[in-house]
């Protein structure tokens, strides 16, 4: 793979370089950041420009940053309010001028799909995108991925219940076309027809060979799958399927952690709703807040490799 410039869509990482090279450099990371900051990024600075709250990814990004050594110099998490964008100014100005105050890098998320890619075309900087609204989730995808080598210790070969609202979840879109650069993996699909995964997720799998069934009660393929990746419900983009009450259909509780493989793991990209019940917490397979905290690495790791 080519020097690594913008990250916009999971498609343009390649196998030998997960395996490779990123994997390995974010358990570096992860050691190195037991230690507090290092000094691998002086002088680097970066902006966190998004138009969409956000939590785990906005502050991952920025104290991965910090803990490298660099500077944070302009954040904001409601850029839709608090900037000129609230004025009606496109994402190409916008860029165009975030670009002349010569930072390093801009992270940006935004809340319309494709964005990210028009930012790109005109930006003289790199880009990551931190979600582009019912688009992807690079980013995420990659902690997800290194989630699943963490605690399975391997990708290949293992199966994943995707659950939730996967037509509107840019974060299972996202880790879908990653996780189908692996040889021998089977996805299940769980939704309710109204939520069912995007067309062009589901060709992209079929033109690679990768195996997949839609289904729509997770309880039918727990007892069959290695991980479940549970998604809630994305009410702040129209989904309509609220009218089933907390999603049943792919809830995680004790009658699921029961139908469990011993070693399976329970994902989530959180924020949680009612899609996980607190009880669910308690157990060793819970990964999810194991998961949030590889965001850190993950990021540290990418921050190195583009700005280095």
């Amino acid at each position: 793979m080519n020097k690594l410039f913008h990250v916009l869509e999971s498609q343009q990482f390649t196998r030998n370089w997960l395996d490779g090279e990123f994997f390995p450099l974010v358990t570096e990371m992860k050691k190195i950041s037991r230690g507090g900051a290092v000094t691998t990024l002086p002088g680097k600075e970066m902006i966190s420009f998004f138009y969409e709250a956000s939590t785990r990814t906005r502050l991952s990004f920025e104290v991965a940053m910090r803990r490298l050594g660099g500077t944070v110099v302009f954040s904001t998490d409601h850029a839709k309010e608090f900037s000129s964008v609230a004025k009606g100014e496109t994402i190409e100005d916008t860029v165009r001028i975030l670009c002349g105050y010569e930072p390093s890098i801009i992270v940006l998320r935004t809340d319309k799909e494709g964005m990210a890619q028009r930012a790109a075309d005109f930006s003289t900087v790199p880009i990551i995108n931190a979600g582009d609204g019912i688009g992807q989730h690079p980013t995420q995808a990659l902690l997800d991925l290194y989630t699943i080598q963490e605690e399975l210790g391997r990708i290949a070969g293992t199966s994943i219940a995707m659950a939730g609202d996967l037509n509107r979840g840019r974060t299972a879109r996202s880790l879908a076309y990653l996780y189908a650069k692996y040889p021998d993996i089977k996805i299940y699909f769980v939704s309710p027809e109204v939520a069912r995964m995007k067309d062009d997720i589901k060709a992209h799998l079929e033109e690679h060979k990768i195996w997949f069934k839609e289904v729509f009660d997770l309880r039918e393929v727990v007892p069959l799958v290695d991980v479940i990746y549970n998604t809630r419900v994305q009410e702040e983009r129209g989904a309509q399927i609220t009218k089933y009450g907390p999603p049943a259909f792919c809830t995680v509780n004790q009658e699921v952690l029961d139908l469990m493989k011993k070693d399976a793991i329970v994902m989530h990209p959180m924020p949680r709703v009612d899609e996980i019940t607190p009880e669910v917490d308690q157990d060793p397979r819970a990964a999810y807040f194991r998961q949030a905290r590889n965001g850190l690495f993950v990021r540290m790791a990418l921050l190195k490799t583009i700005l280095t």
